[in-house]
């Protein structure tokens, strides 16, 4: 199919590919653990996958004990360090368009709701809305998505970061839309924004091989923790929804698992992946275990637009 280029998209320019696929992340390794699947897959197929990532995560709690001194009450170097591993992870995914919202180190990492760090200058949850929102729809404009990935309202668990993520994805959907950049750039309609979510039902079977693969002696101990730690709940994962009902489109990316396993665990200071006969499965900083697969879940932001006529492409119904 020969491709049709948005009007002043070079060939070879991000616009130019006719299937474009932009993610808006607030840490490094939050793509790789809720999209990274995905990315893998979209990337392999020909579409231009841009990830957008709006802080570098400074606030991040380090496991392996040789990095520790990286953490924000001590050298608070953390920062520039996930941005090496960040590359590392795209490398892993194949993605080769990555952005920091306004540049590294715009925004800080806000910290976990309720801490000091919320209300520190400069950190994205004190970032005014529509400022961030401009920052982004710019890079809307430039790429030329069809498709924008982002997290729910909650910010799919109530982290600062992830809700204003949310937030600032939203409000530039609307602005790319109806003004162009101060630099130039035409309005750009995004045709469809999902929401990473996972249901409830697919959950309890990946902790039930989890547990299973834990009853082979398989799972602990995970790299970066001593002896055994314990296991995640359902509830600990975000953008838990109760039923499949609640997802729109279902991308089975299980040929990209390894790909994803790899990205996460180039983010060696946040993530320990543990690879068995049963599949892998994953630690945050808690030393939690938790299932991880290749099957990624997405819920449309707008369900009152008509279904894709496919259940597993978000590029079901778009437009070239």
């Amino acid at each position: 199919m020969t491709a049709a280029f948005p009007p002043g998209a070079a060939p070879g320019s991000p616009a130019a590919s006719e299937r474009r696929l932009l993610l808006v992340h607030a840490h490094p390794d939050d793509e790789s653990i809720t999209t990274g699947a995905t990315m893998a897959k979209y990337a392999a197929e020909g579409a231009h996958v841009t990830l957008v990532t709006c802080t570098l995560g400074e606030e991040g709690e380090v496991v392996p004990d040789g990095l520790a001194h990286l953490a924000p009450d001590q050298d608070d170097t953390l920062g520039p360090h996930r941005i090496g591993e960040l590359g590392a992870a795209m490398r892993a995914l194949g993605v080769t368009d990555h952005r920091f919202l306004g540049g590294p180190g715009r925004y800080r990492d806000s910290g976990m709701m309720g801490a000091a760090t919320n209300d520190r200058p400069g950190c994205f949850w004190q970032a005014d809305l529509d400022e961030a929102a401009r920052l982004l729809a710019a890079v809307l404009r430039e790429v030329r998505p069809q498709v924008l990935v982002t997290y729910g309202p909650d910010g799919g668990y109530g982290h600062p970061d992830h809700i204003k993520a949310h937030r600032v994805a939203m409000r530039a959907v609307e602005l790319a839309a109806k003004e162009a950049g101060r630099a130039g750039g035409a309005p750009h309609q995004v045709q469809r924004v999902y929401w990473n979510v996972v249901p409830r039902p697919v959950l309890e079977d990946g902790f039930a091989s989890l547990h299973a693969a834990d009853a082979d002696g398989e799972v602990f101990p995970f790299p970066g923790f001593h002896g055994r730690t314990g296991f995640a709940q359902p509830d600990d994962v975000p953008g838990v929804v109760e039923s499949a009902a609640e997802v729109d489109v279902t991308v089975d990316a299980g040929t990209y698992t390894e790909a994803k396993a790899a990205a996460m665990a180039a983010h060696e200071t946040q993530v320990s992946v543990r690879r068995t006969s049963r599949g892998a499965f994953f630690a945050l900083s808690n030393g939690l275990a938790q299932p991880l697969t290749g099957t990624e879940f997405f819920q449309r932001a707008h369900r009152g637009d008509a279904a894709p006529a496919g259940a597993d492409d978000l590029f079901a119904e778009v437009r070239a």
